[in-house]
């Protein structure tokens, strides 16, 4: 059995980019962009590894923006996110 790639439409995810961290709900991948909805900015992750295995509770700093584009240029790397998206500002 095959897991679905982490990248896929419909799948939570937490982006790393060059400049900026955000979380968000992957609604389509084409011409290197990847656009998300209940996204969220991430200025303050706190300890990184306890974010991603604790979720939003952990989250230092978040700014929900709703809909964003994330180029796929800028992109450093991303994880799976598997709690609640953030829909608070904190």
């Amino acid at each position: 059995m095959s897991e679905k790639k982490i990248l896929s439409v419909g799948n939570k995810v937490f982006i790393r980019t060059v400049t900026y961290h955000t979380i968000g709900r992957i609604d389509s991948i084409e011409d290197g962009l990847i656009e998300l909805s209940e996204a969220s900015w991430i200025a303050d992750s706190g300890r990184f590894s306890n974010a991603i295995k604790e979720g939003v509770a952990v989250l230092n700093e978040v700014e929900p923006v709703g809909r964003q584009g994330v180029s796929m240029g800028a992109i450093v790397d991303y994880f799976p996110w598997e709690h609640d998206l953030p829909t608070k500002q904190k």
